[in-house]
């Protein structure tokens, strides 16, 4: 592709404004390869005040539009990344895909196991390359450590795999949550998926009010929760997730295995540094810290810990689609992960009462 890349942000929420920084940015550094070229959102005033930002740092005249619909017609982009709220996933990227364009979607991939299956059966059958699914922990280089080392043998057959995902507060009041399970394990699922190449065989859920929903904005099913995988190769997996870390944003992973065990992401308050440690049966093996992205100013807790992975998969996207070539991670991955999550919410442990002895 000769011609620099037009993109189209659609949705300006939190993640949307970080990608189309990130492509501002791209397009500063290396004139040619992408330009922002409009803005979707139906809050125009929030797309106006953005594109305002983006022109007074030098960049291009970007439009404004309310609808992917009135994007479409204007023919003003080639490929669009599309951050709305999970219930508009479908039609929004079936719409931006049959006009022709490849789209970087957020995740989840839709908010039904029957509708992820639908969509990927249409998918599969008419546009199989059309779909980028944003899973950013497969871009984040501290777990791409961790499972080089896990590759390389490091610490022997893995057993037992732990991702804890815990927000220091409830979701803000504009945000249209589909469920705990739903909305933040996807994560945790879809990396024990690519961390170890396997799919369980079977799962459990089970989860609590506790604490944070007294005075969330956002109604969900639980605020805190926990899920537990088993794999037919005598392996297992919990995912532990939760709106209740008051101490701050936590996202940890522990891979244990029979020479040892793999630690990301220590918590310490420390939310620009990510550390990777290894150890093997009596002493230290390898210690590599990860240096975050300051971006000198206020930005979500996510934000903060992911922002280099945010940006490296949006790079991804700009390169495949510039080569037309296949994206590392497409519409598949978010069916198989949503598959395990279904599975988990159906499952529901119940409690068992303990009645001690009189």
């Amino acid at each position: 592709m000769a011609d620099a890349l037009r993109m189209a942000a659609i949705g300006l929420g939190r993640i949307g404004r970080i990608h189309a920084q990130h492509v501002h940015e791209f397009a500063s550094a290396k004139p040619g390869m992408c330009e922002l070229t409009a803005l979707v959102d139906n809050d125009c005033e929030r797309a106006e005040a953005l594109a305002a930002e983006f022109s007074a740092d030098g960049a291009a005249d970007i439009r404004i539009f309310g609808t992917v619909e009135d994007l479409i017609a204007a023919g003003c982009s080639d490929v669009s990344f599309v951050c709305t709220p999970t219930e508009t996933h479908r039609d929004t990227a079936g719409a931006l895909v049959r006009a022709g364009q490849r789209v970087l979607l957020e995740k989840p991939l839709t908010d039904s196991l029957r509708q992820d299956r639908e969509f990927v059966a249409w998918l599969n059958a008419n546009h199989p390359q059309s779909i980028m699914l944003a899973f950013q922990r497969r871009f984040d280089a501290p777990l791409q450590y961790a499972r080089q080392l896990l590759e390389a043998g490091t610490i022997g057959r893995a057993f037992k795999i732990v991702s804890a995902l815990e927000d220091s507060g409830p979701p803000h009041a504009e945000y249209r949550s589909g469920g705990l399970l739903v909305d933040m394990s996807v994560h945790n699922v879809d990396e024990i998926l690519w961390m170890t190449g396997k799919r369980p065989i079977a799962v459990g859920s089970m989860g609590s009010l506790v604490y944070s929903q007294a005075f969330s904005p956002v109604k969900e099913d639980f605020d805190d929760g926990y899920i537990r995988l088993w794999f037919d190769d005598r392996m297992i997996a919990q995912i532990e997730v939760s709106r209740n870390h008051v101490s701050g944003y936590r996202v940890e992973t522990w891979i244990f295995g029979e020479k040892g065990h793999i630690h990301v992401g220590r918590f310490e308050q420390k939310p620009l540094e990510v550390v990777v440690e290894t150890y093997g049966r009596d002493q230290p093996i390898d210690r590599k810290t990860f240096t975050m992205r300051d971006y000198g100013r206020p930005v979500p807790e996510f934000v903060d810990r992911f922002g280099p992975a945010y940006r490296a998969e949006l790079a991804h996207f700009i390169e495949q689609c510039r080569k037309e070539e296949p994206f590392s991670v497409n519409h598949n991955d978010g069916l198989r992960t949503m598959e395990v999550i279904d599975a988990a919410l159906r499952s529901r442990w119940e409690p068992v009462p303990v009645h001690p002895a009189r």
